[in-house]
């Protein structure tokens, strides 16, 4: 592999710098919504998984 020198490298920087596409104002904010809500969702699904799975343990080791 070649090496590049310091000028092309920093002129490929800029290039794919260029090329990035940074999300407004309103999508961020949008998608911190959605990832707020869906976080809370699974925490609820999964404690309740948890709970369910301990129910059943415990009535499982008192039979024993």
């Amino acid at each position: 592999m070649a090496k590049t020198s310091p000028g092309e490298f920093i002129r490929q920087v800029r290039s794919e710098a260029s090329k990035i596409h940074w999300p407004s104002r309103q999508e961020t904010v949008t998608t911190a919504i959605f990832v707020g809500i869906l976080t809370t969702v699974l925490a609820l699904f999964f404690m309740g998984i948890d709970s369910l799975f301990g129910a059943a343990v415990r009535w499982a080791l008192s039979l024993v």
